[in-house]
């Protein structure tokens, strides 16, 4: 079990195991705002609930590197699992501009795209085959994309993702 961690303004912090924000909870660093009823901890000294989302008590200032490095998890989940040509499930990346064209690995370069339209567009730009992009890529940006392990998202988490999402867009 996970727990995200915001931080006293409410942003996505990191994610951390459950048994780190419990101590975080129990050492008064943090406050649980959301917690797993179903499966509370049991400990010699009592019940527990199971801290789902914790806030720290305290602001922290992290020292983010505003520049998110590229990756083919990062452009994926930027375009949201889609392909940026048919709209269909992408599970590969393209080139805009191909790299054997001097086509770099940038963001504004790379989108999410379906194996099918990947091998149909092959060596050639957009433009050449008559495709437009859904969208225009760029680096993303927002507190979601410097929190640690947000990756995999659980349900319980998205009421405190949404306004950091939304304030991205």
């Amino acid at each position: 079990m996970r727990t995200l961690v915001l931080n006293a303004g409410f942003e996505p912090l990191a994610v951390v195991s459950f048994r780190r924000a419990l101590m975080l909870v129990l050492n008064n660093k943090a406050t649980i705002v959301k917690a797993d009823d179903e499966h509370p901890v049991q400990a010699a000294t009592g019940s527990f609930d199971r801290p789902s989302v914790i806030v720290l008590q305290r602001y922290v200032k992290v020292p983010y590197v505003r520049r998110v490095p590229v990756s083919r998890r990062g452009v994926l989940r930027r375009d949201g699992q889609r392909c940026a040509y048919c709209a269909a499930s992408a599970n590969t990346i393209d080139h805009i501009m191909p790299k054997s064209r001097g086509g770099k690995d940038t963001w504004d370069n790379l989108v999410a795209c379906c194996f099918r339209c990947n091998n149909v567009k092959g060596d050639r730009t957009p433009q050449e085959m008559g495709w437009r992009l859904r969208g225009t890529p760029k680096m993303p940006s927002g507190p979601t994309w410097f929190a640690l392990g947000l990756d995999r998202r659980q349900p319980d988490w998205e009421d405190f993702l949404a306004p950091a999402a939304s304030q991205a867009a």
